[in-house]
């Protein structure tokens, strides 16, 4: 196990340990009762994704803990763009008539379908956060702030025309430049709504552009612990609700765990 997944089941384990001082329970971290427990009460209102990933890791760690258990189903990722309907997405952007606003949603395109951020993080993007290198490759890469910092390696398409609009602003942000409330939760889908197209068009949604990111890098064969750095994801079993996308991928989490095996050679 390397020192980084290390790491993180003891921050699992040390969370269950916590709930278990909490309701004044024997804290017994060996027993499933305790396991269930936790899935239960400690981390209610949870998704049932969450709930399996640290079910996943605390079963790991306990190879005692094989009594049966409640099932708790996988959330489904919301579906990629076809290309079709990135194509229709990109052409209502460059349709806007102000200018402002045409960089503004080909930015929100980008950053979603081309890098995979989710809301928070585009807002906070600007244009010194992309780069493009000095050497043959000119390879594009964008430095993500925030709560999970990391630097993504932009592909074709979406790299050449991250790197003209990043060139427009500088230091101002990327999407919608200038002064202006961010905080605001409703920040991306005002903007949204207020796009110049035909009503029965289709929506920028920026989970599903998340999701195209993430599917795209699966359908390549992205090394998975690279996908999860570049993606801000822990656990590489929390790739299985997009991985459900992807033909021919791993389609559970015990898959998902033995390619990464695979990929980075460890036990």
């Amino acid at each position: 196990m390397s020192r980084e997944a290390r790491s993180r089941t003891d921050c699992v384990v040390a969370r269950l340990e916590g709930f278990l001082v909490q309701q004044g329970l024997e804290r017994d971290l060996r027993a499933p009762w305790a396991i269930e427990a936790f899935l239960a009460v400690g981390l209610l209102g949870r998704a049932p994704s969450t709930k399996g990933t640290y079910r996943s890791v605390l079963r790991q760690s306990n190879r005692d803990a094989s009594a049966p258990a409640l099932a708790y189903s996988g959330s489904r990722a919301p579906a990629p763009y076809a290309e079709d309907e990135r194509a229709e997405l990109f052409s209502i952007a460059r349709a806007q008539r102000l200018l402002w606003r045409r960089h503004s949603a080909l930015s929100l395109l980008t950053l979603s379908i081309g890098a995979g951020l989710r809301a928070a993080e585009i807002i906070a993007t600007t244009g010194r956060d992309v780069s493009l290198s000095t050497d043959r490759s000119n390879t594009v890469r964008l430095m993500v702030k925030g709560q999970r910092p990391r630097t993504i390696t932009v592909l074709t398409p979406y790299a050449a025309l991250l790197v003209d609009l990043a060139s427009l602003v500088r230091d101002d942000f990327l999407f919608r430049p200038g002064p202006a409330d961010r905080s605001y939760p409703n920040f991306i889908s005002d903007f949204g709504a207020h796009l110049v197209r035909d009503p029965s068009s289709l929506r920028c949604s920026v989970a599903r552009g998340r999701s195209s990111f993430i599917c795209d890098r699966l359908a390549l064969d992205t090394p998975l612990d690279v996908l999860c750095k570049e993606v801000g994801i822990t656990e590489v079993e929390s790739l299985l609700r997009y991985a459900r996308h992807v033909p021919h991928g791993p389609q559970s989490k015990a898959g998902l765990r033995k390619r990464l095996r695979e990929q980075t050679g460890t036990k």
